[in-house]
């Protein structure tokens, strides 16, 4: 049981930093790619969907199908993606303009959710009635828009 607690301790810990790491770099590939992006014939604009598969490629070991994401601008329009796989095909453009979301110095954020599975519920006497549950992982990344 302990060797088990360990193993689980390590592998949430691991799944905690590429979670945070995803969220910080999807975050920040959306702040470099705000209204700069959309103006003058620029074609560099970024879609909910390049962020989630961003999420998801950084995320090494969370799944894309267990993991819950909100995008916020800085006028706080949200954009939920739960789970993150439903947003890969979302081709809305993110930052979005309403409200000048996307102009330089506004803030775009990312935040994620992951649920672990408590896993000492597999080995507990009595399956029946065994304690059990999930516990939450969360990380949050607010970065200022460049350009």
């Amino acid at each position: 049981c302990t060797l088990i607690g360990t193993f689980h301790l390590g592998l949430t810990m691991w799944n905690y930093h590429t979670l945070a790491n995803a969220v910080t770099m999807a975050a920040q590939m959306a702040s470099v790619r705000g209204r700069g992006c959309t103006e003058d014939g620029n074609t560099c604009s970024i879609r909910v969907g390049d962020i989630a598969e961003r999420i998801a490629r950084e995320a090494t070991g969370v799944p894309a199908g267990g993991m819950e994401v909100t995008l916020t601008s800085a006028s706080g329009a949200t954009r939920v993606c739960r789970p993150l796989s439903s947003c890969f095909s979302d081709a809305t453009v993110w930052p979005p303009s309403a409200a000048n979301d996307n102009a330089p110095g506004s803030t775009v954020t990312v935040t994620a959710r992951y649920r672990v599975p408590f896993p000492l519920v597999f080995f507990w006497p009595g399956a029946e009635s065994a304690p059990g549950g999930t516990y939450t992982l969360a990380a949050s990344s607010t970065q200022r828009i460049v350009f």
